[in-house]
């Protein structure tokens, strides 16, 4: 604020508030694009997310939309990665149903929340673990990596506690150049001295989880199985063998999914 010939002068502010108002219709085109896709995902399935289609369908021209993205792959990034932290938040929710000090709780909830959500959501689930266009990887410099690790550390995090009680027992024998693969892992773990083969125990028994979830949700138990629940259960009981914690508390109640 200054005084002019007496006047006083107030700065303008409104360029400060044009810019605010770009930067919210902007942020709301990019999330009715996110909704539209993911629609369109459910729907239709993963092919027809596609620019030209979400343009369509939300009265735009395909020129107009490239103002938001550049192509197919920085949509489907995009989408891959609000994917990833919306499971990444439910997972979370669900670590904190239980107390920090039971990590093996914690961990049981979490696996069952996969479970939940991927039965729920099977089109989202597809994109992110089945891959189904090549533009939904996660690959290092990919913009859905890191948001894949934000979902990947609440199971990762609660294996770590795990480990610090001191109940995995890491196999033996096995090859270093094998092992060696797993520094990637170890290298999201904020500095824990986890030893390579422990992580080993850790891809194993996220194999087995996805496995468990995929065969699941991808219908594959069909022939066998009306209610895969008490399969998943079994397997959940030997993860949780092999990360060093007893079988699930027989009070804890199956779930509604």
């Amino acid at each position: 604020m200054s005084r002019e010939g007496g006047c006083t002068t107030v700065p303008s502010t409104s360029g400060t508030g044009s810019t605010g108002r770009r930067h919210r219709v902007r942020e709301e085109a990019l999330a009715e694009i996110l909704r539209t896709g993911r629609r369109l995902l459910v729907e239709e399935g993963p092919s027809a997310v596609t620019l030209r289609a979400i343009a369509r369908e939300m009265g735009m021209t395909a020129p107009a939309l490239y103002r938001y993205y550049a192509g197919h792959r920085d949509l489907i990034q995009a989408l891959t990665s609000h994917l990833y932290d919306e499971l990444a938040a439910a997972l979370t929710e669900a670590r904190e149903r239980h107390p920090a000090d039971e990590p093996g709780r914690r961990l049981r909830e979490v696996c069952r929340e996969l479970r939940r959500w991927a039965l729920a959501h099977p089109r989202e689930f597809g994109l992110l673990f089945a891959k189904p266009v090549t533009d939904a990887d996660t690959a290092p410099g990919s913009a859905a990596h890191d948001p894949s690790w934000r979902f990947g550390a609440v199971l990762l995090g609660l294996m770590v506690e795990l480990w610090r009680r001191g109940g995995v027992r890491p196999p033996t024998g096995l090859d270093p150049s094998w092992i060696a693969q797993l520094e990637e892992v170890r290298e999201h773990l904020a500095g824990e001295p986890v030893p390579l083969e422990v992580i080993y125990v850790f891809v194993a028994c996220w194999a087995r989880l996805y496995g468990a979830v995929a065969v699941e949700v991808f219908g594959h138990l069909d022939f066998a199985l009306t209610d895969p629940e008490p399969l998943f259960e079994q397997t959940l009981r030997d993860i949780m063998a092999a990360l060093g914690e007893g079988a699930a508390l027989p009070s804890e109640p199956r779930s509604c999914a």
